[in-house]
């Protein structure tokens, strides 16, 4: 039994490994939809302040990202 736990561990973390980028792209569409959102009215100022804000966001995702997948290494 002992002898099967560091087996089962290692089958685990690959199956993880093989689907961490399909279960991230999931979450990442997730989280896009509930952010899509109709606005109008719109000054040139609030559309960069969203385009930053999105940039920030996306790193911020990515490096979430980079960080789970370096932990399942």
């Amino acid at each position: 039994m002992n002898e099967d736990l560091p087996e089962a561990i290692e089958r685990c973390l690959k199956i993880l490994e093989e689907n961490i980028d399909i279960l991230s792209n999931i979450e990442l569409n997730l989280e896009d939809q509930k952010e899509d959102e109709i606005v109008s009215d719109l000054e040139l100022h609030h559309l960069y302040d969203m385009a930053e804000d999105v940039a920030e966001s996306a790193k911020l995702k990515r490096a979430e990202f980079n960080l789970m997948h370096r932990k399942t290494e």
